[in-house]
This record gives structure tokens, sequence and C-alpha cells, in this order.
């Protein structure tokens, strides 16, 4: 390591010091402040994490409840989400909060999970539910491409994001429910006919979708279509399971 860039980590780590000091850092969850060494949420919340371990049962819920709309191999969420927990949280911070790396923390971890499960082994890619381009420069950044990132490094996956495009602008999910959601992403993605010949070419052809949420699973389906059309055959992973 050069000093150059010895310097600079410093640098960087003193910066990072005085701005801890006059802006504290809080948990996502709880609100409370975090310990040195914390990053986002703290140590007890972590702990207690609602955890789902849909990676230890093969028909679980998350399965099953995709299963009633495409052919899907295997399917899992991280963790329990719902509108009175606090858990909650970790979404908004990560869709809206501009908590980029939290997202991809949070994809290793799901990604570590995956990887002690034998049928996601079978998968060669990862591919994130993409955003409207509008909405992902308005962002910033997409979500789904963060947590699918941590997860692809933990299972040694290559990360497919030109595969799928989002070519029809929908409203948020929301603020919708039941069939209102098929109806909202009903068409909306496609796919990106000049990575076909490249990805078969390579033997990809089991993929691993990513989102940040489960709910109704008809986001979820909408991108499924067009792959299932050519041959694919999609397993699924998000970091939330969420009621309908």
């Amino acid at each position: 390591m050069t000093i150059c860039k010895i310097f600079i980590e410093e640098a960087v780590e003193a910066a990072r010091g005085l701005s801890e000091m006059f802006f504290p850092r809080k948990c996502v969850v709880c609100g409370c402040f975090l310990d040195t060494g914390e990053r986002d949420i703290c140590g007890g919340c972590l702990e207690e994490l609602p955890l789902t371990y849909h990676w230890d049962i093969v028909q679980n819920a998350a399965f099953e409840r995709l299963a009633r709309r495409f052919e899907v191999q295997d399917a899992a969420s991280l963790f329990f989400f719902g509108a009175e927990s606090d858990y909650r949280n970790i979404l908004y911070g990560i869709k809206y909060g501009g908590r980029r790396e939290f997202g991809r923390s949070l994809g290793r971890l799901l990604g570590r999970k995956l990887a002690d499960a034998k049928a996601f082994g079978n998968c060669h890619a990862v591919v994130p539910v993409p955003l409207h381009p509008l909405r992902q420069w308005k962002r910033g950044y997409n979500q789904a491409e963060e947590i699918a990132r941590g997860v692809a490094e933990e299972l040694g996956l290559p990360v497919e994001t030109g595969l799928l495009k989002r070519h029809r602008r929908t409203r948020t999910q929301t603020k919708l429910h039941g069939e209102a959601k098929s109806r909202n992403v009903q068409g909306a993605f496609s796919l990106n006919d000049e990575k076909l010949p490249q990805l078969l070419e390579n033997g990809i052809y089991r993929l691993l979708l990513i989102d940040d949420v489960l709910t109704t699973g008809s986001t979820l389906a909408a991108c499924a279509a067009p792959l299932l059309e050519v041959g694919f055959s999609i397993s699924v992973a998000t970091l939330a399971f969420s009621g309908t």
C-alpha cells in the first residue's frame, strides 16, 4: 500500500469520526445511537431480525405465493416485514434514504443464507428487478441491484443488470392492493435481446431474480414472464416477506 493511499484512508477515517461526533449515527430500526463499528443497524436489532428461515424449507410461504403466479424453482426471503413493525424502516432506508451500502450488506447476509441451501447453488446468474430509467436517475441507484450485488458476492455469481428492461414507468406498488398491483406492472418488463445470445452461449439458463420485498408477487411475476418465454428457469430471493 502506498503512502499516498494510506494518507487518504486515514483522512477519510478522520472525516468520518468528526462527522459522527457532530452528527451521531442512529439505528435505522430503533433509532438509538450506534456504537463505534456499527453501521446502519445496532447489534440488538440485528440480533432480533425476524428471520424467515425460508432457506431451510423447500416449499415455504414465499415459494407457495409465487408458485400461484408462475413456474418458480425456489424462493426465499430474509426477514418478515410488517406495516406495524419497526423493521419496515430497513426497506424505507434502503429504498428512499440513500442507504446503498446497507442494502448490499443485507444482500450479503441473504447470500450467506442461500449459500447454505443446496437448491440455490444451481443458479448461474443474479438478475435484479430493474427500475424505470427515470426513477433510477431520480433515486440515484436501484435498491434491488445493490441487494443483488451483495447476494452475488456470497454465491460467486455474475450480476446481469442489462438482461431485463423496465420500458414502462408504473405507479409505486406500495399504494396499490390485490389485482391492482398485477394490472400496474403487467407488460412493464421486456428482455434485452442483445444479451440473450451471450448468456445462452455461456450456459446461463437458471437465474436468481432479486427484489427488495415480496408482497403479492406481482412485480416478480411480471419480470419472470419474458424470461420464462425464452426458456430461462427462475428462482427468487428478496430481503423481506410481507403479508398481502
